[in-house]
Order: C-alpha cells, then structure tokens, then sequence
C-alpha cells in the first residue's frame, strides 16, 4: 500500500518540527507500506535531508512539462528530481480547476514527471454535480483516456480518485461507491497495461484517521492520498498503521 500526504500551500519552512516527527516514527509502519510526503515545493530540500535515513520519501505537489525555458514561476520535474524527490502529484482537482489543467496538459506532466526519473501520481474524480447526474464512472474514464498517455510508463505510475466534493469538506462516498469506481478504474489499467502491470490506486477525500480503515478495506483500494490529516504527524501515522492492519488481515 501506499500512504501520500499532499500538504498543499501549509507549512512553514523555518519548522519542519511535524515532518520530523513523522520520520521518526515511520519505521512503526510495516515496510509493505509506503509513506510518502509532498510539501511545498520551498521545503522540498529540508524534507528530502531530514528524511535520508527513514523509510518516508519525498514528493513534490505539480511540475511543468517542459525541461526547462520561460515559464516563470513553474518547477521542471528534473528540477524536483535535484532536489531528492521521488513522486510527483499531477492533475489534481484544485489545478485543475484553480489553473485550468486539461487532461491534455496532465498527460505531459505525468511524462515529464517520468522522464526525470520520477513516479507520477495521476488525480482524477467527479464533481457533485457530475456524481449526482450519474456520471461519476464516465468522467474518470474520460479523465483516464486523457491524462495517462500510450507512452506512459505503469511502473512509475500511480493513480488516485479524489471525488472533488469530498476533498477538504469531511464527506466520503459510501464504501460501496468507492468499491464501484475503484473497480471501474481496475478494469481500465489492466485493459491498458494488462493485469501484471500493478499500477496502485489511491483513494482521497477526507481521509482521516477515524474512517481509514473501512476505506482502505475497501476492494481495490491500494493506499490514500491523504490531504489535512497529513499536515499532523499523529494521523498521518495512524492512516498509514491501519493500512498495516488493513494488510495483516488480509494476509
């Protein structure tokens, strides 16, 4: 499985004091659990340097496609791969919808992410609205067919569902919704790469210590992109030890 924190646009860079404790108590989580942390891109470096002796990895939270050129303001994937990050967040709901990312344009994030060595971690999901019109499984195949190019390599990729109405808002799908959508986009990847390929899909949207394990239970389910409950080393640690516990009951 595989826990990610996107801590999004929080966090000081003069007190790494949280993601501290989080290395520290990382070896707590069984090693089948990946723990990941994407801050902000100011306090990639520090993370990256606290952590070089923990099993936590680092991640970045966007990247420009292009190698390198005028793009004021944008980070290349190679300059985040410099800094020691392994993943990559691409085509997540809010830059999608705050900066007008097209499908089209994740696509060529997710390869830029990949050719600097990194794994991309590809966001898809529905609004309310869409959910509500029942085209909740339409829109993620679509977001799919767009964002994940023939080129893309499934063993640097990872895909998580964040339904846009649950993010940041304490409101989760039922599990059986979960289950229904986690499936469709199983039954896409192994369309696509075929069923060896592996490719982990994440749940997000209100994840929190308290309703992780029936989520992570959850068929199909293979880790969470966790938002706000990442910011605190104590619940981004409790997700990723029900994820232990998800694994040891199955085993």
């Amino acid at each position: 499985m595989l826990i990610a924190g996107n801590w999004k646009m929080n966090g000081d860079p003069r007190d790494l004091s949280e993601f501290t404790r989080m290395v520290a108590r990382a070896p707590e989580v069984r090693s089948a659990v990946a723990l990941v942390v994407c801050p902000p891109a100011v306090m990639l470096q520090k993370s990256v340097e606290r952590a070089t002796v923990s099993p936590l990895t680092v991640g970045a939270q966007d990247c420009h496609f292009a190698a390198s050129g005028a793009h004021t303001g944008d980070l290349s994937a190679e300059m985040i791969a410099s800094c020691g990050a392994e993943y990559v967040i691409v085509g997540h709901s809010e830059r999608r919808t705050d900066h007008g990312e097209t499908d089209e344009i994740v696509s060529r994030k997710a390869l830029a992410a990949q050719r600097a060595g990194l794994t991309a971690i590809v966001c898809i999901g529905e609004t309310e609205a869409q959910r509500d019109a029942g085209e909740a499984d339409q829109v993620v195949t679509s977001q799919l067919n767009g964002s994940i190019a023939d080129a893309v390599d499934p063993g640097r990729l990872v895909i998580a569902y964040e339904p846009v109405w649950a993010i940041g808002t304490g409101r989760t799908p039922s599990t059986a919704d979960v289950a229904a959508i986690h499936g469709s986009i199983r039954r896409w990847l192994d369309d696509r790469f075929g069923t060896v390929a592996g490719v982990p899909v994440l749940y997000g949207g209100s994840v929190k210590p308290g309703n992780a394990h029936e989520l992570l239970a959850v068929e199909n389910v293979d880790g969470a992109l966790v938002g706000g409950a990442s910011l605190k080393a104590d619940d981004f640690i409790a997700i990723a030890l029900a994820a232990t516990a998800v694994l040891e009951a199955r085993a």
